[in-house]
């Protein structure tokens, strides 16, 4: 069903899948992206935003400043690299 529309279907994974914008893509095999989430505030209980970057491994340079991105847990790739790039969802301006 889901190929007759030619969307993009992501295999399932028992690994941590995130998405989130990629902020910078400046350096050659790597770019940061920014996940937002909410957690419940400890005292006054309201939702507060939450951002978080991580460095995800794009071997090929897929991804560019702006677009929306997955990404998925995987082994250290270096010291701080520990998640690589699923699938571009959207791309930026």
């Amino acid at each position: 069903m889901a190929e007759e529309k030619n969307e993009k279907v992501i295999p399932a994974s028992n690994k941590r899948r995130l998405q989130g914008t990629v902020l910078e893509s400046k350096m050659q095999k790597t770019i940061v992206v920014q996940t937002e989430t909410y957690k419940a505030h400890p005292i006054y209980g309201k939702r507060v935003s939450v951002r978080k970057k991580y460095k995800v491994d794009d071997p090929q340079g897929l991804a560019h400043a702006g677009d929306v991105v997955v990404i998925e847990e995987c082994r250290p790739i270096s010291h701080d690299k520990h998640f690589r790039l699923v699938a571009v969802v959207k791309k930026g301006e």
